[in-house]
C-alpha cells in the first residue's frame, strides 16, 4: 500500500537568528531518507515530508523538542523576524511570538507572508512582503502590500503608524479576516489589494 505524504513546514520558532539546535536536526533526520533533498525556504522554514496517517503525532514529537511547525500551502506563513540584535526586550520580541501564534496558519486565499523587524534598520525586511510590521521605540508601524519579486516588485504602503501591541493585534487580525472573506481563489494579497483598495480597508476598518 502506498504511503501518502504530505508537506509540512518546520523552523525553530521565533527568536535570535532563528536557531536550530543539533538534537533537533538529529530528530528531522529520521524523516528524511537518504536520497531525499530538504527544502529551505526564504521564510526561515524546512520543508519536509511526513506521512499523512501519522501527521499529528510527528506535528507533536517535533513540537516538544521546541521546533515549531506549520501547515504548508494557501495559509498565512509564520512570522519573517529580524535577528534581535539588540535584545529581546527592545526590539520587541514577546510581541512578535504573539503576533505570529495569532495569524500563522490561518487559511487565506494565496499563501501570505508577514514579516517583522525590530529596528527601523528593517532588516527583516518588512517593506517587501504582504504584511510588515517595524518597531519604532515603544510603538509599531503597519505597512501593506510589500512585493519582492517581479516586475511590478514594490515596497508596502504604511497603513497605520503608532500602535500599541493590542492595537497591532487586532488591525492585523482583521485585515487578514478581510482579505480570507474578500480575496479571490488564488489572488495574492498585492493584487487583493490593489482591488479592493487601501482606502476602502481603511473605512471599513475604521482606520483614521
Amino acid at each position: 500500500m502506498e504511503i501518502k505524504l504530505v508537506r509540512l513546514a518546520v523552523n525553530g520558532g521565533i527568536g535570535f537568528g532563528a536557531q536550530l539546535s543539533p538534537k533537533q536536526l538529529l530528530h528531522l533526520s529520521k524523516y528524511l531518507p537518504e536520497d531525499s533533498e530538504i527544502e529551505l525556504t526564504t521564510f526561515q522554514q524546512l520543508i519536509i515530508q511526513v506521512p499523512e496517517d501519522n501527521l499529528v503525532q510527528i506535528r507533536n514529537e517535533l513540537e516538544l523538542i521546541g521546533l515549531s511547525c506549520y501547515s504548508v500551502g494557501n495559509y498565512v506563513k509564520s512570522l519573517r523576524t529580524c535577528g534581535f540584535c539588540k535584545g529581546a526586550e527592545e526590539e520587541g520580541m514577546p510581541v512578535a511570538i504573539e503576533l505570529n501564534n495569532r495569524i500563522a496558519g490561518k487559511e487565506v486565499p494565496f499563501t501570505l507572508r508577514p514579516a517583522y523587524t525590530g529596528c527601523p534598520t528593517a532588516c527583516g525586511e518588512p517593506l517587501v512582503n504582504d504584511i510588515g510590521v517595524i518597531k519604532q521605540r515603544d510603538a509599531y508601524d503597519l505597512y501593506l502590500g510589500g512585493k519582492a519579486n517581479g516586475l511590478d516588485a514594490q515596497t508596502g504602503q504604511l497603513f497605520k503608524n503608532d500602535l500599541q501591541p493590542d492595537e497591532l493585534y487586532k488591525l492585523v487580525d482583521q485585515i487578514i479576516d478581510v482579505y480570507a472573506k474578500n480575496g479571490k481563489k488564488r489572488e495574492k494579497f498585492s493584487k487583493f489589494l490593489n482591488r479592493f483598495g487601501i482606502d476602502q480597508l481603511k473605512q471599513q476598518l475604521n482606520v483614521v
